[in-house]
C-alpha cells in the first residue's frame, strides 16, 4: 500500500487538454487549448496572460482506432528522434503522445509514461504490453537502458521496425491486388447473372427457336445463381471467417497454411525471399545490440512470420547451442538460399556478421521489391484476361441468338 502510495505521488496529478474561450486586453473575441490539471488553473495562466476566460471545458479524447504496427513504429522513431535531441524520457513521451491523433494510442503512450515516472523501467513497461511491443523491442530496449546507449537503442529499434513494415507493404502489395481484381470480378459476373442475363431471358422466350448451346448454358447459370446467390455468398462469407479464425486458434493449420503459402507459383518465391529478409534484419539487429546469438535466434523465429522458417530456426538455435557455426547449422537446415550462406560464413570468419547479415537484408529487400514489382505487372493481363472472358463470355452468349437470328433473316 505505502509503494502504491509513493508511486502515486511520483505521478503527480493527470493533465487533461482544456478548451478555453473568453476575450483579450482589446476586447477582442480569442479560443484555444491548454494542457492542465484543473479549469481553474487554466483560468489562472490565462489571467496572466491578460485573457479573460468565459468559458473553459475539458475536451474529450479523440476518437480511438485499432494500434496498428506501423503506429507503433512511428512511436519508436519519435521517440528516438526526441532522445537523440536531449529531450527527457518522460518529457518525450508527453510530446509524444500531444502529437498523436489516436485516442488509443495517446492511452498507451501515456501508460508508459506513468509507470516510467513511478521508478519503473523503459522495457519493463513495454512488457507489460505484449500485445504492441514483441520480445525483441522489449529485449533490445533493455539493452540499451543497461548499457547507457537508449537513444542508440531507440534509432536500431525504429530502423528495424521501420524495414519491417516497409516489407510487409510489399507483400501485401503482392498479394492484394490480384485477390481484390478477382473478388470484384466474381461481384461483377454475379451481378450480370443476376440482373442483366434475365432481361434477355425474357426476349428470348418469344424467338420461338432453338438457342445456342452456349447461351442455355448462361441461362441455366444465371437461374441458378438467382435462386442461390445468397446462400452462395454466405457460404464465402462464412469460409472467409472460419479460414481467419482457424489461423488465428489452431496452430496445426496456420502451420499448414504457411507450407502452402511457400510452394504457390511465383507468390511463393516472393514470401520465401521477404522471409529470409526478415531473418537477417533481425538477426542483424540483435546481433549488433550485442544480444547473445542464442537468445537472438529466439527472437528471430518469433518474428520469421512463417512456420517453416521458424521451425528451421529453432533447430538451428539448438546446434549452434551445441556448438556448431551458425553458417553450417543453417546450411544443415536446407531452406536458406546460398548466398545468405555465403554471407554468414564471411561475417564469421571476419568477425563482422551484423554488417554481413545487414547486406543481406538490404539486398533481399530490394530483391523482394523488385519480385512484387515484376509480379504485379505478369499478373496485369492474367487478369484482364480473365474479366475479358468472364464479362465478354456473358454477352457473347447473349447476343449470339440474335446475331444468329439476323443471319437468317
Amino acid at each position: 500500500m505505502a509503494t502504491a502510495a509513493k508511486a502515486k505521488a511520483k505521478k503527480g496529478p493527470q493533465k487533461h487538454t482544456f478548451a478555453w474561450e473568453g476575450k483579450d486586453k482589446a476586447g477582442k473575441l480569442v479560443r484555444g487549448e491548454m494542457t492542465s490539471q484543473s479549469q481553474q488553473l487554466v483560468k489562472t495562466q490565462l489571467r496572466k496572460q491578460g485573457i479573460n476566460a468565459s468559458k473553459v471545458r475539458k475536451k474529450r479524447p479523440p476518437r480511438g482506432k485499432p494500434i496498428k504496427p506501423a503506429d507503433i513504429a512511428l512511436f519508436t522513431r519519435q521517440m528516438a528522434t526526441m532522445m537523440k535531441a536531449g529531450v527527457p524520457l518522460v518529457q518525450s513521451f508527453e510530446l509524444v503522445a500531444e502529437g498523436s491523433d489516436n485516442g488509443n494510442i495517446t492511452t498507451l503512450i501515456n501508460g508508459i509514461r506513468d509507470e516510467v515516472s513511478a521508478g519503473g523501467g523503459f522495457a519493463a513497461a513495454l512488457k507489460k504490453h505484449p500485445k504492441f511491443f514483441d520480445e525483441l523491442t522489449c529485449s533490445l530496449v533493455d539493452a540499451g537502458e543497461q548499457a547507457g546507449a537508449l537513444e542508440t537503442m531507440l534509432d536500431r529499434v525504429a530502423t528495424y521496425k521501420e524495414k519491417t513494415e516497409a516489407l510487409k507493404a510489399k507483400i501485401k502489395k503482392a498479394l492484394t491486388y490480384p485477390i481484390s481484381v478477382l473478388v470484384v470480378a466474381f461481384v461483377v459476373t454475379t451481378i450480370l447473372l443476376v440482373k442483366v442475363v434475365p432481361v434477355f431471358a425474357e426476349t428470348f422466350s418469344s424467338f420461338g427457336a432453338d438457342l445456342p448451346a452456349f447461351t442455355l448454358f448462361v441461362l441455366n447459370l444465371s437461374k441458378a445463381a438467382q435462386k442461390y446467390w445468397l446462400p452462395i455468398f454466405a457460404a464465402v462469407a462464412i469460409f472467409g471467417y472460419t479460414f481467419s479464425q482457424m489461423r488465428q486458434r489452431s496452430q496445426a493449420f496456420s502451420d499448414l497454411v504457411d507450407r502452402y503459402m511457400l510452394k504457390i507459383p511465383g507468390i511463393g518465391a516472393v514470401l520465401q525471399e521477404a522471409v529470409v529478409a526478415r531473418f537477417s534484419r533481425t538477426l542483424s539487429t540483435t546481433f549488433a545490440a550485442g544480444v547473445p546469438l542464442v537468445e537472438a535466434l529466439d527472437s528471430v523465429a518469433g518474428a520469421a512470420g512463417n512456420a517453416v522458417y521458424r521451425d528451421a530456426i529453432h533447430g538451428i538455435r539448438d546446434n549452434v547451442t551445441s556448438g556448431v557455426q551458425l553458417n553450417v547449422a543453417m546450411k544443415q537446415s536446407g531452406v536458406f538460399p546460398t548466398l545468405i550462406l555465403q554471407m554468414c560464413t564471411i561475417g564469421e570468419e571476419s568477425g563482422a556478421l551484423d554488417a554481413m547479415l545487414e547486406k543481406s537484408a538490404i539486398h533481399y529487400e530490394e530483391s523482394v521489391d523488385n519480385a512484387v514489382d515484376n509480379l504485379t505487372s505478369l499478373l496485369e493481363p492474367f487478369i484482364m484476361s480473365v474479366l475479358g472472358i468472364l464479362v465478354g463470355g456473358l454477352m457473347i452468349a447473349m447476343y449470339l441468338p440474335i446475331f444468329q437470328l439476323g443471319s437468317v433473316v
